[in-house]
């Protein structure tokens, strides 16, 4: 997520205040705020969730439509979003 520098302190705050919720949502196994180490306004955030329908349940629910409405006024740019699987040998 790229914030526009004047709302990084914004979003920072606002993650700290739902984290522990998101973590608690069901099928939430972990999640982690990433900082760029040469942009000090692109975070990202890592999530591990038990199953696909546990993070659809997520991205359906009112926590997350209240905190994507929160963080998306933030943005300098569009944000991006992958589910990606470990991949095993």
């Amino acid at each position: 997520m790229h914030f526009k520098s004047s709302h990084v302190d914004d979003f920072l705050e606002l993650f700290a205040s739902v984290q522990d919720k998101i973590r608690g949502f069901e099928g939430c196994q972990g999640l982690e705020l990433l900082a760029d180490i040469t942009h000090t306004n692109i975070y990202f955030t890592y999530s591990h969730w038990e199953s696909e329908a546990h993070l659809n349940a997520y991205r359906e629910s009112d926590l997350f439509k209240k905190v994507w409405t929160q963080t998306k006024i933030l943005f300098e740019e569009k944000a991006q979003a992958w589910s990606v699987e470990r991949v095993r040998f």
